[in-house]
């Protein structure tokens, strides 16, 4: 197992250790690491459930399925594939949350290209762009949303009523940035695809109990249900089914313990460090005025240089929560802005290791280039929209 771990595995072990070190020297207070390991159980439990229902929706075929009719649908035209992708890669980033997106999203579209002859780029780029840019309607499209829900005092209808013009706004921006610096004719070079051959789903009482627990997680959050007792319903379904008709491939890889340590390491480490001069830093860096446009391109900044949670989690600190605005500004700065740096966020960092094992090139100086435009146009106009 050791010889598994890879280079951000140890970081993430690294976190967490770092974190207990600081509880067991009392730089962070027994009372304090507690309260702040509370706060994040049932974020826990959501992630957990959460990627397990992706992960074995994947194994099912809906995900194939929806791609592969999708580009059936397009019939060989790249402007309707290319509202289609947007559609569907919005939809599964709001719904089921962004690492979803360029965690199981990524590979099936990957596999699609060779299908139907598409460009793999631009396939690539929607999925990553739109798991980063299309997490701001609900509360589980983002790990970021649900560490802010307390504070900014919405419920999830309320913070979609809130979010649902720079959701959209952010999302336009997006296309705009894809279509020109990817799906164009001119980048892509071919006028038509071909649509590719439907193939049969291998179990269709998989494939039937995974869209209903992905259906059912969604009808639990329209209803008000919390977040993790909406997960696990959806998992217990999911699971189930796998335990009835296809045991073996229940396995403990489908568990993201990389997610759960590095949550946790992040969630003792951030509250030290604001006791020691880390708040004092944020503040000064933010200002005291109350500036949106200010706050959204510290954390956008912050995110593309050590990761978005860990920058959300070290400005929000120093945010009144009476100062809903600047909290939701933070969001979009930390959700909108890590399209620049691959480590800017798990999901990026997740999507180009997708990138690698499907031989797809992403060539580094075309991503930072045109990730740093959409980052400050999409925080711009969201923030604008906010």
């Amino acid at each position: 197992m050791l010889r598994r771990l890879g280079v951000l595995d140890w970081i993430r072990i690294g976190l967490l250790v770092l974190g207990l070190v600081f509880v067991a020297t009392g730089l962070l207070p027994w009372d304090d690491a507690v309260a702040s390991i509370d706060e994040i159980g049932p974020l826990l439990i959501f992630l957990v459930a959460i990627i397990v229902v992706a992960e074995l929706t994947k194994e099912a075929q809906v995900f194939d399925a929806i791609a592969a009719r999708m580009a059936v649908l397009g019939r060989g035209n790249y402007a309707a594939l290319f509202f289609l992708c947007v559609a569907f890669a919005s939809f599964i980033t709001i719904f089921l949350n962004l690492d979803t997106t360029a965690v199981l999203l990524t590979p099936v579209m990957l596999a699609l290209a060779p299908k139907a002859r598409i460009a793999a780029l631009p396939l690539a780029m929607t999925t990553i762009w739109l798991a980063n840019t299309a997490s701001l309607l609900l509360p589980v499209s983002n790990l970021t949303n649900l560490l802010g829900m307390d504070k900014i005092g919405l419920d999830a209808q309320e913070f979609a009523a809130r979010m649902w013009a720079p959701q959209i706004a952010s999302i336009a921006v997006t296309m705009v940035f894809l279509w020109v610096f990817f799906w164009r004719r001119g980048e892509r070079r071919d006028l038509r695809y071909t649509p590719p051959v439907l193939e049969p789903v291998a179990d269709r009482v998989l494939f039937g109990a995974a869209a209903a627990g992905c259906l059912l997680f969604i009808a639990l959050l329209l209803l008000k249900a919390h977040v993790a007792v909406a997960a696990t319903a959806a998992a217990a379904i999911v699971v189930g089914a796998f335990l009835l008709r296809a045991r073996e491939r229940l396995t403990w890889g489908l568990i993201p313990w990389q997610l759960v340590v590095f949550v946790t390491g992040l969630f003792l480490v951030v509250p030290t460090l604001s006791r020691h001069g880390l708040s004092d830093l944020m503040t000064w860096m933010i200002g005291v005025e109350g500036d949106p446009y200010r706050t959204a391109a510290v954390g956008a900044g912050l995110s593309n240089a050590i990761n978005n949670l860990p920058a959300y989690q070290a400005v929000e600190t120093v945010i009144p929560a009476a100062d809903q605005d600047r909290l939701l500004a933070l969001l979009v700065g930390t959700n909108v802005g890590p399209v620049v740096t691959p480590w800017a966020s798990l999901a990026t960092l997740l999507w180009f290791e997708s990138c690698r094992r499907h031989e797809v090139k992403v060539p580094m100086r075309r991503f930072l280039l045109t990730g740093t435009g959409l980052a400050v146009v999409g925080v711009v106009v969201t923030v604008w929209a906010l």
